[in-house]
């Protein structure tokens, strides 16, 4: 009888991995399922990524690379660093992997033991508990109220920290929220932070190019320089450049850091596809027409879908600075019913009447730490997006304060007045 090790039993499944799973399945039974749960733009790699893998394997670079990334990677990131974030990177500060993943994966399990503790701002990519758990570690939740626009305040950081906190994860823009952090509230929590020098900051920066309208991109080292020296800064290319299926990921941060996190890798994966290293390359320094691009339509997207959405009865969304998601309230529709008879008494129920009655596949709140909550991808077209909205609309019709008559026994009624 094969032995599973405790540790996995402490996580489950990524949802969102196992959402698009689910909606696959359900397409091969013939089922016309609409899937909003992509984290991953529905854009093409640009021409000019392509054409740099293909010269990279014509130029015969299908060897293995060093663990941390090729010297060109390396270089490239540091480039991007310094010229987008004002950010000074020596290549033994930098970190290539297979996926941002990989890199977060490789903080915690290097620098996490039991019972410590990893601070988690809910909503949270799902992502970071898991991580925090399988390394022996304890995730703890700070909730960001949607009225707070879902950020981490500073009050409520002060009172999550104590003598066993080893990391507070930090994203933005924000899987699912959208939300963005400015400037000046990354330097409000910096205050707290200083206050703690055993706390270790990680910041997940992978949707750095997805903001919209006014907002601006700030990262936490650049906004507090004074912490960069115990700042994990983590990015990639998949968001940005539509190379999620490129896998690769990188991070910066102090060399005694990354020095445990390439050992690490070298005994996991080893280094990075040397072919889709080379693209992340032309990525980096190439042509940046795409993401503005990209960033317009997605602009567009989002603006479409926040206003289909608030027009449903039920339905509250508030409007995501950045990423590609929204990130909706269906906690109004608690207490209601299906045709079925059904009660809808959290955001599972509710992405599941979706599922069922609409073959309209979301995510649930609960899997990112805020039950009341659903979130739908705007990676998609707009007539998908809009064809999406209907359905919600029309499963929002379907429910009611009670049981349909429909689905009760026959009772013969009395026509006589009393």
């Amino acid at each position: 009888m094969l032995h599973i090790a405790p540790r996995l039993h402490r996580i489950k499944p990524s949802p969102s991995s196992m959402a698009g799973q689910r909606a696959r399945e359900l397409r091969a039974t013939g089922r016309d399922i609409l899937a909003l749960t992509a984290g991953e733009p529905d854009f093409e790699t640009p021409e000019h990524i392509k054409d740099a893998a293909v010269r990279a394997m014509a130029a015969g670079q299908t060897r293995y690379t060093d663990v941390g990334g090729t010297p060109a990677l390396k270089e490239a990131i540091a480039g991007k660093f310094r010229n987008e974030n004002g950010l000074v990177y020596a290549p033994a500060e930098i970190i290539v992997g297979t996926g941002a993943k990989q890199v977060i994966f490789n903080a915690l399990m290097c620098t996490v033991s039991a019972g410590d503790e990893v601070i988690v701002p809910a909503p949270y990519w799902v992502s970071y508990p898991d991580i925090a758990l399988l390394a022996g570690g304890v995730p703890v939740f700070v909730d960001c109220a949607a009225e707070k626009g879902f950020k981490l305040q500073p009050a409520d950081l002060e009172r999550a920290i104590t003598a066993k906190t080893r990391w507070l994860m930090l994203n933005s823009p924000n899987n699912p929220s959208g939300a963005t952090y400015t400037r000046a509230e990354l330097q409000a929590l910096a205050e707290v932070l200083r206050r703690h020098p055993h706390v270790w900051i990680l910041t997940d920066d992978i949707y750095e190019h997805l903001i919209y309208g006014d907002a601006e991109f700030a990262t936490i080292a650049q906004a507090a320089p004074d912490l960069k020296d115990r700042t994990l800064t983590v990015n990639g290319v998949s968001k940005a450049y539509a190379m999620t299926g490129w896998r690769i990921g990188y991070g910066a941060a102090p060399s005694e850091l990354i020095k445990a996190m390439v050992k690490l890798q070298s005994q996991s994966t080893s280094g990075p596809n040397s072919i889709a290293q080379a693209a992340a390359v032309a990525a980096l320094t190439g042509p940046q027409d795409a993401i503005a691009a990209n960033r317009r339509e997605y602009q567009s997207r989002r603006d479409t879908v926040v206003a289909a959405l608030n027009a449903i009865d039920g339905i509250h969304c508030q409007v995501p600075d950045g990423a590609f998601y929204v990130f909706a309230s269906c906690s109004e529709l608690f207490g209601l019913r299906t045709r079925t008879g059904a009660t809808i008494n959290s955001s599972d129920d509710w992405v599941m009447h979706l599922l069922d009655s609409q073959n309209l596949a979301a995510l649930q709140g609960s899997a990112y730490g805020v039950p009341t909550h659903f979130r739908i991808s705007f990676a998609a077209s707009t007539e998908q997006l809009l064809e999406g909205c209907r359905r919600i609309a029309r499963a929002r019709d379907e429910l009611s304060s009670q049981v349909r008559t429909a689905s009760l026994p026959h009772v013969e009624m009395n026509q006589e007045q009393p």
